[in-house]
């Protein structure tokens, strides 16, 4: 594929995809940050390109893609020291703040343990403030099943920490 037919055919889909980046994302920059990785990945297989018959999906599920992956990554977990601060009163103890700091890892420690689509969708949902409708843009998923992973999620980490304090 030549750049003219590249730029003819993908590039004209650039709004759009950047609509579905920030509509996931909801942050200017790494909507910016996807949407220039997909065009670097795309224009790398541009050999491969003149192959594909629905170039607007094509590119569409690339963008999800690439989107799920960042919010996936461990960089965009829970910022553990925020956390802590958020939880630790001025008045606790070192022996107060070290159990607290543990609980947190063990938490985590159980939230990487849920089955992937569960865990996603509680992290996007708990952690990363998303909203339902923006959860099932990003995952495929119906609003439905959306609400039943993360139901299934909170119970799994709710018995997780039963059997884990030795209450269940």
């Amino acid at each position: 594929m030549s750049a003219d037919e590249f730029e003819k055919v993908y590039y004209a889909l650039h709004p759009k995809m950047w609509r579905v980046a920030y509509s996931l994302l909801n942050d200017v920059a790494d909507a910016e940050d996807i949407l220039q990785d997909a065009f670097c990945k795309l224009w790398d297989m541009r050999a491969e390109l003149a192959d594909i018959k629905k170039p607007e999906a094509f590119s569409i599920r690339l963008i999800k893609n690439l989107c799920l992956d960042f919010i996936r990554a461990p960089r965009n977990r829970i910022d553990t020291e925020s956390t802590e601060s958020l939880l630790m009163a001025d008045d606790m103890t070192p022996e107060d703040e070290l159990e607290s700091k543990q609980r947190i890892l063990q938490i985590e420690a159980m939230i990487d343990r849920l089955p992937e689509k569960q865990r996603i969708v509680l992290q996007m949902r708990g952690c990363g403030d998303y909203s339902f409708e923006e959860i099932e843009v990003a995952t495929g998923e119906t609003a439905a099943n959306v609400r039943v992973l993360l139901s299934r999620a909170r119970k799994t980490l709710k018995s997780m920490l039963i059997s884990h304090d030795g209450m269940g």
